[in-house]
């Protein structure tokens, strides 16, 4: 991991996705990419008025001195960081530079809403979930340690999902000592036998040549695959959660078509999320 991308807007959640960042970086010997979109409009960038050119000027200048303010902190010394500003409050940018810089993971801070309001619909952070081709991590809390033991990553072991999961282990591996890969068993017509859940899991570790891999997987049935999901990330305390995600759908769930904002909504934990 060489580059880290951080998207801030100053707030108090965008300052835990700064520490979670600086801590990764330390961990990882990696350059922090901290950006803030200064919402500008497109008359007043382009605008050749005296009058209009100074506000913009004077725009700038109170944003730069904001963000050396928000810059300063304890936890970032000796972390090598690159602060951008961008002019517009386009959250498509975050991908943007993301890809221009090959950057390997965007971690970005999420207050969530209420139980009734996916913590992704309509905000910012499913925004940039939905462009991103590089990897999300998405923190809720201050962290208390970037030293992740268990990190849980559902899947349904089909074939169109091999290169999300391989891109997955891939990230996944260099933050966790342990990744579980879980299949959520549904009742009704989604309902597979033990002897079924194992063939379709020895033909999909095949397909994808993980057989060698020495990947941990594991089971549980449940009414629906966020309750599993999350339900088995309790049991086993684990540190994060990682998704699929179907880019410009969203978090469209891979299991049944449906959103799946629930299991963000309401784990505590982090959550990692990859483009299919």
């Amino acid at each position: 991991m060489k580059k880290i991308i951080i998207p801030v807007d100053f707030s108090i959640h965008s300052e835990y996705a700064l520490e979670t960042g600086a801590a990764l970086a330390k961990k990882h010997n990696a350059e922090l990419i901290v950006m803030h979109m200064l919402e500008l409009s497109e008359s007043l960038i382009s605008s050749s008025s005296n009058a209009r050119n100074e506000e913009t000027a004077f725009m700038l200048m109170l944003a730069n001195k904001r963000f050396e303010e928000f810059l300063d902190k304890p936890y970032l010394e000796g972390v090598n960081i690159t602060p951008l500003i961008k002019h517009h409050k386009v959250l498509k940018e975050v991908s943007d530079v993301a890809n221009y810089e090959k950057a390997d993971l965007v971690v970005m801070g999420s207050r969530g809403h209420s139980e009734h309001d996916g913590i992704f619909t309509g905000s910012n952070t499913e925004k940039v979930v939905r462009y991103s081709k590089i990897p999300v991590l998405v923190v809720k809390t201050k962290p208390e340690s970037v030293e992740f033991k268990n990190i849980v990553m559902a899947t349904d072991f089909m074939e169109e999902s091999i290169s999300a999961v391989k891109t997955g282990l891939e990230l996944l591996n260099q933050l966790s000592e342990n990744v579980i890969l879980l299949h959520v068993n549904l009742p009704n017509l989604s309902f597979l036998s033990s002897d079924e859940i194992d063939e379709r899991v020895s033909e999909f570790m095949k397909l994808s040549q993980l057989e060698d891999k020495n990947v941990n997987i594991d089971f549980i049935a449940d009414h629906n695959v966020e309750d599993g999901v999350l339900s088995y990330a309790r049991r086993i305390n684990a540190d994060a959660v990682a998704m699929i995600t179907h880019g410009r759908k969203g978090l469209s769930h891979f299991f049944g078509g449906s959103i799946s904002e629930d299991i963000v909504n309401h784990a505590k934990r982090p959550v990692v999320t990859f483009r299919k």
